[in-house]
């Protein structure tokens, strides 16, 4: 079994425990290669409240992935969000995905 299937089993087995509301979004963390790309989603309704990527910044990979933890927390308070649920989808929380959940906590979003 490879690496890729193992984590789409645990990102189906995470997501079938955890989901998002209009109070309490749901931060998803998609991550290729070459970027991280973050969304707030209300699954209640099935929209996504704010999006960002990190394709505009600069620096080395984990400082743009903090960068961009940093971005979605401010759109996010702009909208009136301060408490989400971090979906980190089947990833190890290390890296990018650790630096964009530090990101994110220092702006301001509880989790």
């Amino acid at each position: 079994m490879n690496n890729n299937l193992r984590r789409k089993r645990r990102h189906n087995k995470v997501r079938s425990k955890i989901s998002g509301s209009s109070e309490i979004p749901r931060l998803c963390v998609s991550r290729s290669l070459n970027g991280v790309y973050l969304q707030l989603i209300d699954d209640e309704n099935s929209k996504t409240l704010a999006s960002c990527s990190d394709k505009e910044i600069k620096g080395t990979k984990t400082e743009k992935a903090k960068k961009a933890g940093e971005q979605i927390a401010e759109k996010g308070l702009a909208i009136g969000i301060s408490k989400i649920v971090f979906d980190r989808s089947g990833h190890l929380y290390h890296g990018r995905i650790k630096a964009v959940a530090e990101g994110a906590r220092e702006k301001g979003l509880s989790f």
